[in-house]
């Protein structure tokens, strides 16, 4: 049961920041508070080894580090370091990179998604002749926010059956 719990967990609760995120453009303290502090028990309840712990500590310290640098850039919202950060937790090392290429993969398919969407938006708020030209104006205008909390959980979702907690849970 344990095992089915520790493989269960981690997606239910990015599903829910996505969720969360794309219904409101905010991923709650709380939830990713839960999202780090269960990595802890799980750990240990699972007999994560040690050195393992160590190296999934890393992780969430390496994400969290370049999610807040890339929230200072104004690239990234404190919502999604801190998510990015907490599910480093569970991804480890080893990991960490197969779910970063898929988070960005995701999120350039979502970033397309809702750029397309937003100039279509534009050009349908254009009416009448002559108004051809303030389509490139539109189109200049065009900053969509994203809700990367989906993009994250994409990510999650495709990189954790490789993880420790799948493939190396007894």
């Amino acid at each position: 049961m344990i095992h089915t719990l520790s493989i269960a967990l981690l997606p239910v609760l990015m599903i829910t920041a996505a969720v969360s995120d794309l219904a409101s453009f905010r991923i709650p303290n709380w939830l990713t508070l839960a999202t780090a502090a269960f990595f802890f028990p799980m750990a240990w309840l699972t007999g994560m080894p040690l050195a393992e712990f160590g190296w999934h500590l890393l992780a969430g310290l390496i994400l969290f580090v370049a999610g807040f640098t890339l929230f200072s850039f104004g690239l990234f919202g404190g919502g999604d370091a801190k998510l990015m950060a907490a599910a480093g937790l569970w991804f480890g090392t080893s990991q960490t990179l197969p779910f970063l290429v898929a988070t960005v993969l995701a999120g350039g398919g979502l970033a397309a998604a809702v750029a397309l969407w937003s100039l279509f938006m534009a050009i349908f708020e254009i009416h009448g002749p002559g108004d051809e030209s303030r389509i490139g104006q539109a189109a200049r205008k065009i900053r969509p926010k994203l809700p990367y909390g989906f993009a994250l959980a994409v990510g999650a979702i495709v990189a954790f059956p490789q993880t420790w907690w799948v493939t190396g849970v007894s």
